[in-house]
């Protein structure tokens, strides 16, 4: 039997909140980025359920309204700055391990993420361990918590939903739409702006805090 386990990726293996902080915070401050990361949080889902658009579009222009709506500038040249920065974002510390864990307890790696091919690219190189599969936005046309990706992971793999377990950060675009399809979760609340995204109506299986506990917990909610 296989056992695979999905991961959303930025928020959850990626410290999207480092990387979008750092660069509010060399356009505009570092006083101003803890309340801009927050409102921006709250901008992206909105904007990535109006049409597709890639998801660099989607970090221009979430940008772009949270300076409209702020009434600040974004320099001449800069309003692309979170999709050239997004490759340098960094793993979280443990992230490399747990991983490389999961793989020696035989459980195939899969990323669920709403990001284009490209970027997510550059963003396993962060990971420090190989993934066995990953289904981005581009790939499906539209946005979790659509079911876009779980529905071409399906496809993909042909696994057992009995055998499979969904990990992501945050309650609107992973956790939620997990229990839609029936599917085992874990929630890990790192604490940050988007974890309680939009107050999403959800409830993992388990709840962690990082990823270190993780190993253990996907083996008690699907034993080999």
């Amino acid at each position: 039997m296989t056992r695979w386990a999905s991961f959303d990726v930025y928020g959850t293996l990626i410290d999207w909140n480092a990387g979008i902080g750092a660069a509010l915070e060399a356009l505009w401050g570092a006083e101003r980025a803890p309340g801009l990361l927050r409102r921006y949080h709250q901008l992206e889902p909105e904007i990535q359920a109006e049409e597709f658009r890639s998801y660099a579009e989607i970090l221009t222009l979430t940008l772009e309204r949270l300076a409209l709506e702020k009434g600040l500038t974004i320099p001449e040249g800069e309003s692309g700055i979170l999709a050239r920065s997004l490759p340098d974002w960094p793993a979280f510390p443990e992230v490399p391990g747990v991983l490389a864990e999961l793989r020696e307890r035989g459980w195939s790696l899969a990323l669920l993420s709403n990001t284009d091919r490209d970027l997510i690219a550059a963003s396993q190189r962060q990971l420090g361990a190989p993934t066995d599969l990953a289904v981005v936005a581009e790939d499906v046309g539209s946005y979790k918590p659509a079911h876009g990706h779980w529905e071409r992971f399906y496809e993909l793999t042909t696994a057992d939903r009995a055998n499979h377990a969904h990990i992501g950060a945050s309650l609107l675009h992973d956790i939620a739409p997990a229990n839609e399809l029936g599917l085992k979760s874990v929630w890990i609340d790192r604490g940050g702006s988007d974890s309680h995204a939009h107050g999403a109506e959800a409830t993992p299986d388990v709840q962690l805090t990082d990823l270190t506990g993780l190993p253990d917990a996907l083996d008690q909610l699907v034993p080999a």
